[in-house]
């Protein structure tokens, strides 16, 4: 049995607390890429919320579905053990409520009770733990995360975490360069934002982390929209409708943390996946304003690449009642919200 949060028949909401932090990922009322690579100074660098519990479920389901969306190469052993610290003591230094972890030189104690876990293992040796270092912890953590390993002064996806992604997969792209990787968005490639984005990468110091925000429309509030899935998800393009767009509809904005880690230099990437419905999101008449506006001027091959193209007018006719006309900036969610 599935969990049904993520899946038909797709129970996923939020509450009032959840729309208020979620990230709207807008700066302005008309479409631009930008590089959006700003530094996360502020902790937590791992967000935890109200569905952490399916999320780590919906995790647990996918990758008993399909384990290859955890893959990691050889030569990143040494990266495994970086990202299982980096998260281990991050999380019981940000959640002390939620996770504990005692060190005794190389003899660790983790706990998570949230789900039932009580672990002692030694560091560095991955027979003392049931799966290997990085998958162990990233189940335990929501959001997707890749390696990235720095040589030949390039980054290469060499491993990840992914039961969640927007439309890619693992095993297709593992082993490939920074630059491999973004070729289907030619555009941007030809206007050099992405050489920007590794020249900063390639300079990112241990201890300084780095944040940029990235956002598409998906339908229903599917986390697991991997291409290996495509079968699954991709003929519910099909059924937006006038009367379903609020609910069915849903705004995907990912808050992705890059940090390098101490011994192997590699940059572990990760991807936090906020979901927002339409219908939750206009009860912030800014954010729905701002959103009509935006996807109003959406160039349609930028739309075609973000797969919505067949339903961005029905989007903008649901939105288009919410924008007056007024300026929208800030972009901050009212307390208490539009009911």
């Amino acid at each position: 049995m599935h969990p049904a949060t993520f899946r038909p028949p797709f129970t996923f909401r939020n509450s009032d607390a959840a729309i208020r932090r979620f990230p709207f990922p807008f700066p302005a009322d008309d479409f631009a890429y930008r590089l959006n690579l700003e530094p996360h100074n502020n902790p937590p660098a791992f967000d935890l919320d109200e569905h952490y519990l399916a999320e780590c479920a919906e995790r647990a389901y996918v990758l008993e579905k399909d384990p290859t969306r955890c893959q990691v190469l050889p030569h990143m052993a040494q990266a495994q053990w970086d990202t299982l610290e980096l998260l281990m003591e991050s999380l019981a230094r940000d959640y002390p409520e939620h996770f504990t972890l005692t060190q005794t030189g190389d003899a660790w104690h983790w706990r998570n009770p949230s789900l039932n876990i009580d672990q002692h293992f030694t560091f560095g040796d991955p027979a003392s733990l049931p799966c290997p270092p990085f998958e162990y912890i990233t189940r335990q953590v929501q959001g997707d995360f890749t390696l990235m390993d720095q040589r030949d002064n390039t980054l290469f996806l060499d491993g990840g975490m992914l039961t969640q992604p927007a439309g890619w997969s693992l095993s297709f792209d593992l082993g490939m360069s920074f630059h491999e990787l973004h070729a289907p968005v030619p555009v941007l490639l030809e206007s050099g934002l992405f050489d920007r984005a590794l020249a900063y990468l390639l300079q990112l110091p241990q201890g300084v982390a780095a944040r940029r925000r990235n956002w598409s429309i998906t339908v229903n509030p599917r986390l697991d929209t991997a291409l290996e899935s495509y079968p699954i998800w991709g003929p519910e393009k099909q059924t937006v409708t006038p009367e379903n767009v609020g609910e069915i509809i849903c705004l995907r904005v990912e808050l992705q943390n890059l940090q390098r880690l101490p011994r192997s230099n590699a940059i572990l990437f990760g991807i936090r996946t906020y979901l927002l419905r339409l219908e939750e999101l206009v009860r912030v008449k800014p954010w729905a304003a701002r959103l009509h506006r935006v996807l109003r001027g959406l160039p349609p091959d930028i739309a075609a690449y973000k797969g919505m193209l067949s339903y961005l007018e029905t989007i903008t006719d649901y939105l288009a009642p919410f924008d007056d006309g007024a300026p929208t900036s800030p972009c901050t969610a009212p307390d208490p919200l539009s009911p």
